[in-house]
């Protein structure tokens, strides 16, 4: 796999499409990152069912994941107990002690959509999956966040945090997809 297709960065027209759960928060900073994987949508779908904190992990690759306590790396294979996610179920986050994502809305194949509350700040993270000829997929994440107190810094320093855990979790799948 050439190292651009595993760029974190969206097309404008990703950035400017209309992602399920945008009407949900009034946000104050939106964070799209997007990378093009090498399995189809339906090959995809499983690994992110059973993504999280408290689940299977947050997929690193091979050579971080090294470093990190081995209770503590995620999973490198599909577990069936982990695929019956639904709405309403919700998943413990790393984002604090009590932080929670919510299942808002699934669609297999296509999209999935978690919704949290942090203090007053609402959020919302879509993942969608796009079928990019038969044997790829196109996943967009988008994170949007309202109100926020300190837009520029969530913008710069949230950013910053969001690229490289949205790197690390491209390069993880993509080996998970192709290993």
């Amino acid at each position: 796999m050439s190292a651009g297709r595993l760029l974190v960065r969206p097309t404008r027209a990703e950035e400017r499409a209309v992602l399920p759960g945008d009407e949900l928060v009034d946000a104050d900073v939106v964070m799209d990152r997007a990378f093009t994987l090498s399995a189809p949508p339906d090959g995809v779908w499983p690994w992110l069912v059973q993504l999280g904190k408290e689940r299977a992990g947050w997929y690193l690759p091979m050579a971080v994941e090294r470093a990190v306590r081995r209770s503590r790396r995620a999973l490198r294979r599909l577990d069936p107990a982990l695929q019956g996610l639904g709405v309403g179920d919700i998943i413990p986050d790393w984002g604090g002690a009590h932080a929670t994502f919510t299942v808002v809305s699934l669609e297999p194949g296509s999209h999935l959509l978690f919704g949290s509350t942090r203090g007053r700040m609402q959020l919302t993270w879509c993942l969608r999956l796009q079928p990019v000829g038969t044997e790829r997929t196109r996943l967009h994440l988008r994170l949007r966040l309202g109100p926020v107190r300190h837009p520029r810094l969530a913008t710069v320093a949230g950013g910053f945090v969001d690229l490289v855990t949205v790197a690390g979790l491209a390069a993880g799948l993509e080996e998970r997809l192709t290993r």
